[in-house]
C-alpha cells in the first residue's frame, strides 16, 4: 500500500526509515499530520503526542533502573530528564528523517518546519508504532538509540571525573591545584588537535592529544592518575 503525502514522499520511505512495517498505516499517517494539516485536531498528531510521551518515559526509565541497579532515584531522575527532553527527541527525529515526512499546512511549509513540531513527530510515531505492535515494537526502535546516548553520557562522565579525581588527590596529598598545558596544537581551524600536559607543582606528567582542548585535558588527567599509581599514561603522547 503506498500512501502518499502532498509532497510525494511515501510512507514505505518513512517505514524503511524506522526499520518498521505498519500493519494499519493510517496511524502512521495520523502521527505525522500537524493540525494545520489536518481536518480537526482530533485526527493530527496531538493525541499520540501525548501517549508517545508517556512511554518513551517508561522505556527510559525501565532500561536506566536495570542498566544502574546501584544509582538512587535522584541520579536515575537526573539522566532520564536528559534523555527523554525536547533536544533529544528533535536528534532522534531528525536522526531517522522524520522532518521529510510531516504533513503540513502551507502556512507552516513556507516558513520551515519549526523545530517543536520535528521533536512532536518522533514522540507521536513512537506512538503509533506501540498502537500498531505493542510494547515490544517501540522497545526496540527506542532503546537501541537510549542504549547508544547512555553509553556516550557514561564516556563523557568518566571523563570528567578523572579531572575531579585528579583534582581532590593533589589537594588532599599536596594542597596543589592541577595545572593544564596547552603544548602544541596542530590541523587546520576547522579539524585542529590538542597536546595538553597535566602539572601538579613542579610535575609535568605524559600528554594526550585530542581533538578538542576539553577532552585533551580529561585525557591528560587520566595519564596524571595513572603515573600517580606506579602505572603507564593509558594516553602517551608524542
Amino acid at each position: 500500500m503506498t500512501i502518499a503525502d502532498e509532497d510525494g514522499t511515501t510512507l514505505e520511505r518513512c517505514q524503511k526509515r524506522l526499520g518498521y512495517s505498519f500493519i494499519r498505516p493510517e496511524l502512521l499517517v495520523c502521527a505525522l499530520t500537524h493540525s494545520s494539516c489536518a481536518s480537526n485536531r482530533i485526527d493530527s498528531y496531538e493525541r499520540m503526542e501525548f501517549l508517545g510521551d508517556a512511554i518513551l518515559g517508561f522505556l527510559v526509565s525501565e532500561f536506566l533502573y536495570q542498566k544502574h541497579p546501584d544509582q538512587l532515584e535522584g541520579d536515575l531522575t537526573h539522566r532520564k530528564s536528559v534523555l527523554v527532553s525536547r533536544d533529544m527527541c528533535l536528534f532522534w527525529s531528525r536522526e531517522l528523517g522524520l522532518e521529510d515526512f510531516v504533513r503540513v499546512g502551507k502556512g507552516v511549509k513556507t516558513s520551515g518546519i519549526p523545530l517543536n513540531i520535528v521533536a512532536d513527530v518522533f514522540e507521536a510515531v513512537m506512538a503509533a508504532v506501540y498502537l500498531d505492535g505493542g510494547i515490544e515494537a517501540v522497545r526496540n526502535l527506542i532503546i537501541q538509540r537510549v542504549a547508544l546516548v547512555a553509553h556516550q553520557q557514561g564516556d563523557q562522565e568518566n571523563a570528567t571525573q578523572q579531572k575531579n579525581r585528579l583534582q581532590q588527590h593533589c589537594q588532599k596529598e599536596t594542597g596543589n591545584t592541577p595545572l593544564y598545558l596547552l603544548l602544541d596544537e596542530q590541523g587546520p581551524d576547522h579539524c585542529k588537535c590538542y597536546k595538553v600536559s597535566a602539572k601538579v607543582g613542579d610535575q609535568v606528567f605524559t600528554a594526550a592529544w585530542a581533538n578538542t582542548k576539553k577532552e585533551a585535558e580529561q585525557r591528560a588527567a587520566a595519564n596524571a592518575l595513572s603515573e600517580l599509581a606506579g602505572g603507564i599514561a593509558p594516553y602517551g603522547g608524542n
